[in-house]
């Protein structure tokens, strides 16, 4: 695992071992990054699930101006905080050691992101969780992007209902990207 592109292009990440993260593909990362290009210079980041950190780091690495990452498992936290300093990015990024809900409560009035993007563990159904919380919080206005990836098979017939509408949907082997803004 490594960063693809940016400042610190071709620089290894750190993941922990075991089942407890599914880190993103390179080839995956690179696809996602290649759809968010635009929108990355001076963004404001927000990753949540963040596991490694790679996607943020990815983000600040092509020119984001900051980067919140929300990891509550206590080893992956450490993991991102190497990797934060291994990449020399501490001034640009905060790490929050919590649960993504208490997070977007902690961030309520502090923050608004220009593009969220979250990888909750797959089959565990937080993501309409979560979107209920974003979308009833000052985090994200009518601009900002946010981008779920998740299993192939999620139910997401709930989107519209919470405010949001799909912008795009990229399909891979196992799993998806699904781009989404709020209507508010």
């Amino acid at each position: 695992m490594r960063i693809i592109a940016g400042s610190a292009r071709s620089l290894p990440l750190k993941t922990i071992s075991g089942i407890e993260t599914r880190p993103t593909t390179d080839r995956i990362k690179e696809t996602l990054f290649n759809m968010l290009n635009s929108k990355i210079p001076g963004c404001k980041f927000l990753d949540l699930f963040a596991g490694s950190g790679q996607i943020g780091l990815e983000a600040i690495s092509r020119g984001a101006q900051a980067a919140v990452f929300v990891e509550n498992n206590k080893k992956a936290a450490l993991c991102i905080e190497e990797n934060i300093h291994f990449t020399k990015f501490s001034e640009k990024c905060t790490l929050l050691v919590k649960d993504v809900i208490s997070a977007i409560h902690w961030l309520e009035g502090k923050e608004t992101f220009d593009i969220i993007f979250m990888d909750p563990p797959y089959g565990k159904k937080q993501e309409k969780e979560v979107l209920q919380n974003l979308v009833d919080s000052s985090l994200i206005t009518k601009d900002s992007l946010l981008v779920i990836e998740m299993a192939k098979d999620t139910d997401i017939s709930y989107i519209e209902e919470l405010g949001y509408t799909i912008i795009k949907e990229k399909i891979y082997k196992n799993n998806q990207h699904i781009f989404l803004q709020c209507m508010k």
